[in-house]
Protein backbone atom coordinates (compact mmCIF):
# COMPACT_ATOMS: atom_id res chain seq x y z
CA UNK A 1 0.00 0.00 0.00
CA UNK A 2 1.01 3.56 -0.89
CA UNK A 3 -0.13 5.91 2.04
CA UNK A 4 0.44 9.63 1.35
CA UNK A 5 1.20 11.49 4.30
CA UNK A 6 -0.42 13.98 6.05
CA UNK A 7 1.10 17.15 6.00
CA UNK A 8 1.22 17.66 9.62
CA UNK A 9 2.11 14.47 10.88
CA UNK A 10 6.00 13.94 12.00
CA UNK A 11 8.26 11.31 9.88
CA UNK A 12 9.89 10.48 13.48
CA UNK A 13 6.83 8.05 14.52
CA UNK A 14 7.15 6.21 11.06
CA UNK A 15 10.31 4.87 11.56
CA UNK A 16 9.18 2.77 14.62
CA UNK A 17 6.37 1.35 12.66
CA UNK A 18 3.37 3.02 14.34
CA UNK A 19 1.12 2.36 11.29
CA UNK A 20 -1.88 1.11 13.27
CA UNK A 21 -1.94 4.22 15.39
CA UNK A 22 -1.86 6.59 12.29
CA UNK A 23 -3.26 4.88 9.42
CA UNK A 24 -5.09 1.82 10.76
CA UNK A 25 -3.33 -0.64 9.03
CA UNK A 26 -1.35 -3.13 9.97
CA UNK A 27 2.00 -3.57 8.51
CA UNK A 28 5.90 -3.00 8.31
CA UNK A 29 7.61 0.16 6.22
CA UNK A 30 9.13 -1.52 2.66
CA UNK A 31 11.84 -0.25 0.47
CA UNK A 32 9.26 0.34 -2.67
CA UNK A 33 10.54 3.73 -3.98
CA UNK A 34 13.97 5.07 -5.38
CA UNK A 35 15.19 8.19 -3.84
CA UNK A 36 16.38 10.38 -6.83
CA UNK A 37 20.16 10.05 -7.68
CA UNK A 38 21.64 13.33 -6.46
CA UNK A 39 19.95 13.10 -3.40
CA UNK A 40 22.11 15.35 -0.99
CA UNK A 41 23.54 14.63 2.48
CA UNK A 42 21.45 16.75 4.40
CA UNK A 43 18.36 15.76 2.54
CA UNK A 44 18.58 12.44 4.11
CA UNK A 45 16.76 12.97 7.31
CA UNK A 46 13.92 13.78 5.15
CA UNK A 47 13.44 10.27 3.77
CA UNK A 48 11.65 7.36 5.18
CA UNK A 49 14.09 4.03 5.43
CA UNK A 50 16.88 5.17 3.30
CA UNK A 51 18.90 2.18 2.31
CA UNK A 52 22.32 2.09 0.46
CA UNK A 53 22.84 1.44 -2.95
CA UNK A 54 22.57 2.63 -6.78
CA UNK A 55 19.40 3.64 -7.42
CA UNK A 56 19.14 4.15 -3.39
CA UNK A 57 15.77 2.05 -2.04
CA UNK A 58 13.59 3.87 0.48
CA UNK A 59 10.32 3.26 1.74
CA UNK A 60 8.93 6.66 1.22
CA UNK A 61 9.46 10.69 1.99
CA UNK A 62 8.86 14.10 -0.27
CA UNK A 63 7.89 13.74 -3.82
CA UNK A 64 10.51 15.77 -5.40
CA UNK A 65 13.04 13.32 -3.91
CA UNK A 66 11.81 10.24 -5.36
CA UNK A 67 12.93 8.45 -8.57
CA UNK A 68 9.31 7.72 -9.91
CA UNK A 69 9.86 8.53 -13.12
CA UNK A 70 12.89 6.03 -13.18
CA UNK A 71 11.10 3.48 -11.40
CA UNK A 72 8.73 3.62 -14.16
CA UNK A 73 11.16 3.26 -16.94
CA UNK A 74 12.77 0.15 -15.32
CA UNK A 75 9.83 -1.89 -14.64
CA UNK A 76 8.87 -0.89 -18.70
CA UNK A 77 12.00 -2.30 -19.42
CA UNK A 78 12.24 -5.59 -17.64
CA UNK A 79 8.34 -6.15 -18.11
CA UNK A 80 9.29 -5.82 -22.15
CA UNK A 81 12.32 -9.13 -21.41
CA UNK A 82 9.81 -10.94 -19.44
CA UNK A 83 6.74 -10.52 -22.06
CA UNK A 84 9.50 -11.70 -24.59
CA UNK A 85 10.01 -14.92 -22.35
CA UNK A 86 6.35 -15.66 -21.61
CA UNK A 87 5.73 -15.41 -25.36
CA UNK A 88 8.29 -18.77 -25.83
CA UNK A 89 6.75 -19.93 -23.20
CA UNK A 90 3.73 -19.84 -24.10
CA UNK A 91 4.30 -20.43 -27.84
CA UNK A 92 1.92 -22.85 -29.60
CA UNK A 93 -1.19 -22.22 -26.44
CA UNK A 94 -4.27 -20.98 -27.00
CA UNK A 95 -5.23 -17.90 -24.99
CA UNK A 96 -6.78 -18.81 -21.87
CA UNK A 97 -9.38 -17.43 -19.34
CA UNK A 98 -7.63 -16.03 -16.47
CA UNK A 99 -8.26 -16.86 -12.75
CA UNK A 100 -10.50 -14.15 -11.80
CA UNK A 101 -13.26 -15.64 -14.37
CA UNK A 102 -12.79 -19.34 -12.21
CA UNK A 103 -13.21 -17.45 -9.17
CA UNK A 104 -16.05 -15.17 -9.76
CA UNK A 105 -17.62 -18.42 -11.14
CA UNK A 106 -16.99 -20.28 -7.93
CA UNK A 107 -17.90 -17.23 -5.59
CA UNK A 108 -21.36 -16.82 -7.34
CA UNK A 109 -22.44 -20.30 -6.42
CA UNK A 110 -20.08 -22.40 -4.30
CA UNK A 111 -21.18 -25.47 -3.57
CA UNK A 112 -22.25 -26.42 -7.26
CA UNK A 113 -18.94 -25.00 -8.11
CA UNK A 114 -16.40 -25.66 -5.17
CA UNK A 115 -13.11 -23.84 -5.06
CA UNK A 116 -11.00 -26.91 -6.22
CA UNK A 117 -12.95 -27.47 -9.20
CA UNK A 118 -12.47 -24.01 -10.24
CA UNK A 119 -8.38 -24.65 -9.27
CA UNK A 120 -8.19 -27.70 -10.90
CA UNK A 121 -10.10 -25.96 -14.44
CA UNK A 122 -7.90 -22.84 -14.33
CA UNK A 123 -4.82 -25.59 -14.37
CA UNK A 124 -6.13 -27.66 -16.85
CA UNK A 125 -5.51 -25.36 -19.87
CA UNK A 126 -2.51 -25.61 -21.24
CA UNK A 127 -1.28 -22.29 -21.77
CA UNK A 128 -1.29 -22.20 -17.86
CA UNK A 129 0.51 -25.62 -17.94
CA UNK A 130 3.00 -24.29 -19.84
CA UNK A 131 3.76 -21.67 -17.82
CA UNK A 132 4.06 -23.95 -14.55
CA UNK A 133 5.95 -26.09 -16.12
CA UNK A 134 8.28 -23.06 -16.63
CA UNK A 135 8.25 -22.12 -12.88
CA UNK A 136 8.75 -25.84 -11.85
CA UNK A 137 11.74 -26.25 -14.06
CA UNK A 138 13.51 -22.62 -13.61
CA UNK A 139 11.58 -22.18 -9.86
CA UNK A 140 9.19 -19.56 -8.74
CA UNK A 141 9.84 -16.70 -10.99
CA UNK A 142 7.77 -14.67 -13.91
CA UNK A 143 5.89 -15.11 -16.04
CA UNK A 144 3.80 -15.69 -13.38
CA UNK A 145 0.31 -17.42 -13.70
CA UNK A 146 -1.18 -14.88 -11.91
CA UNK A 147 -0.40 -12.00 -14.06
CA UNK A 148 -1.94 -14.26 -16.82
CA UNK A 149 -4.52 -11.56 -17.94
CA UNK A 150 -1.89 -8.88 -18.35
CA UNK A 151 0.74 -10.57 -20.49
CA UNK A 152 -2.58 -11.97 -22.90
CA UNK A 153 -3.09 -8.07 -23.37
CA UNK A 154 -0.23 -7.71 -25.11
CA UNK A 155 3.85 -6.64 -24.51
CA UNK A 156 2.90 -2.19 -24.75
CA UNK A 157 -0.12 -2.89 -22.19
CA UNK A 158 2.14 -5.17 -19.68
CA UNK A 159 4.85 -2.72 -19.96
CA UNK A 160 2.37 -0.25 -19.14
CA UNK A 161 0.87 -2.03 -16.13
CA UNK A 162 4.24 -2.57 -14.66
CA UNK A 163 5.35 0.73 -15.02
CA UNK A 164 1.83 1.69 -13.06
CA UNK A 165 2.26 -1.22 -10.56
CA UNK A 166 6.16 -0.10 -9.59
CA UNK A 167 4.64 3.42 -8.52
CA UNK A 168 1.06 2.66 -7.20
CA UNK A 169 1.56 -0.39 -5.56
CA UNK A 170 -1.54 -2.74 -4.72
CA UNK A 171 -3.76 -0.03 -3.16
CA UNK A 172 -3.35 3.72 -2.04
CA UNK A 173 -4.26 5.45 0.86
CA UNK A 174 -4.58 9.09 0.18
CA UNK A 175 -4.14 11.95 2.81
CA UNK A 176 -7.56 12.88 2.94
CA UNK A 177 -8.43 9.31 4.40
CA UNK A 178 -9.77 7.82 0.79
CA UNK A 179 -8.66 4.19 0.64
CA UNK A 180 -8.27 3.42 -3.56
CA UNK A 181 -7.96 -0.32 -4.45
CA UNK A 182 -9.19 -2.51 -7.44
CA UNK A 183 -12.39 -3.96 -6.54
CA UNK A 184 -11.10 -7.15 -7.42
CA UNK A 185 -7.99 -9.14 -9.16
CA UNK A 186 -9.74 -8.86 -12.88
CA UNK A 187 -7.51 -6.86 -15.20
CA UNK A 188 -10.13 -4.56 -15.75
CA UNK A 189 -10.60 -3.34 -11.94
CA UNK A 190 -6.66 -2.84 -11.51
CA UNK A 191 -6.11 -0.75 -14.26
CA UNK A 192 -9.77 1.25 -13.14
CA UNK A 193 -7.43 1.61 -9.58
CA UNK A 194 -4.10 2.12 -12.04
CA UNK A 195 -6.12 5.20 -13.38
CA UNK A 196 -7.53 6.67 -9.76
CA UNK A 197 -4.16 6.04 -8.22
CA UNK A 198 -2.12 7.54 -11.00
CA UNK A 199 -4.52 10.56 -11.52
CA UNK A 200 -3.94 11.05 -7.47
CA UNK A 201 0.21 10.88 -7.65
CA UNK A 202 0.03 13.48 -10.41
CA UNK A 203 -2.27 15.97 -8.28
CA UNK A 204 0.16 15.77 -5.66
CA UNK A 205 2.83 18.71 -4.68
CA UNK A 206 6.29 17.98 -4.91
CA UNK A 207 6.44 18.29 -0.69
CA UNK A 208 4.03 15.78 -0.58
CA UNK A 209 5.35 12.96 1.02
CA UNK A 210 4.39 9.04 0.32
CA UNK A 211 5.38 6.22 2.52
CA UNK A 212 5.20 2.45 0.99
CA UNK A 213 3.70 -0.21 3.31
CA UNK A 214 4.05 -4.06 2.95
CA UNK A 215 0.46 -5.15 4.59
Amino acid sequence: MVICLPEELPAAPLTSHHLDTHFGVTGTLTALFWAVPRLRLWQHHLMIGLRKGRPAPCAGGPVRLLDLAGMRQAAAMGASIRHHVWQQVVHGTRAATPWPAFEARHLTDPDRYPFESAVADFHAQPRVQAMRLHAATLGPRQPSVGELEMYQAGEVAYQHYRAASAVAGDAMLTADGRKLAPASDALAHRITYLEQALAHLDSLGPDQRLLAVAL
